[in-house]
């Protein structure tokens, strides 16, 4: 199994979201890669490029796609949120040792649509055109949606730290019968190396029943695991390390049946 790790962040994100998850890996003997997304090397604070608005799933993905070809051994590709549809897209390319996917966005054909999730987004994809312009949630949004694990006085400050992200992405997820260039469908009969799906029972934003409809999609090589007490920020709240933990004993398991089934 490779021993190197490429982090794929989600909405709003930036590289630095995983320093926790990179630390934890580096001291195990992986090396660990972050790339930002296009456009979202920027400070919370400032006005995004207007460009980022139309960015699509699949220039994210073509990005990450260049930096994996530059690596001297093909790595393990790890996403949360919307990392973990980039991830599954890569791995529809064939690229990857392995895929992890934490409380990863839908693929085309996996029905995401809750009561949960329409509340989030509606105030943003009732506007004309959103589709078209970088977007962010309201505090209140992000408190309803993705923060129930973490603690109360992080809150605010975490929220702070975030960017804003592309409305074209948006649209490719939560409007996937609409999208006549397919962005986020992915073939699940190319992939074929293992899968993780992790799921958090207290995620509003990606509930289970979502995620196990995607671990279904890739069933022939996935894996699926519930957490009862994570919610959406998996690498930053209370019990990353026990998430993991989890996740290091499945790559390291992965190794040991690949070497003997070489």
């Amino acid at each position: 199994m490779s021993k190197t790790i490429v982090m794929i962040h989600g909405m709003w994100s930036k590289a630095s979201f995983w320093d926790n998850y990179k630390s934890y890996f580096e001291k195990r003997g992986y090396r660990c890669i972050t790339p930002t997304l296009r456009f979202h090397d920027m400070d919370p604070g400032d006005e995004p490029d207007p460009a980022l608005g139309t960015v699509s799933l699949q220039d994210y993905a073509d990005d990450i796609e260049q930096e994996i070809k530059k690596l001297d051994e093909e790595p393990i590709i790890m996403g949360h949120s919307m990392g973990g549809i980039i991830t599954q897209i890569l791995g529809g390319r064939g690229l990857g040792k392995a895929l992890i996917m934490l409380c990863p966005s839908a693929p085309a054909g996996v029905n995401a649509l809750n009561y949960y999730s329409l509340k989030t987004f509606f105030g943003i994809m009732w506007k004309w055109g959103y589709w078209r312009k970088p977007f962010r949630l309201s505090f209140d949004k992000c408190h309803y949606s993705m923060f129930a694990v973490m603690p109360k006085e992080q809150r605010k400050k975490f929220y702070n730290e975030l960017i804003y992200e592309s409305g074209r992405a948006l649209w490719e997820i939560g409007f996937w019968l609409l999208d006549r260039k397919h962005a986020s469908r992915i073939d699940e009969k190319k992939v074929t190396v293992p899968v993780m799906v992790v799921a958090g029972s207290k995620d509003k934003m990606n509930p289970p029943s979502v995620m196990k409809k995607i671990a279904k999609k890739y069933k022939t090589v996935s894996t699926y695991k519930e957490f009862p007490n994570q919610s959406h920020w998996f690498i930053l709240e209370p019990g990353w390390d026990s998430v993991a933990d989890y996740l290091e004993g499945w790559l390291e398991n992965v190794a040991i049946e690949n070497f003997y089934a070489s």
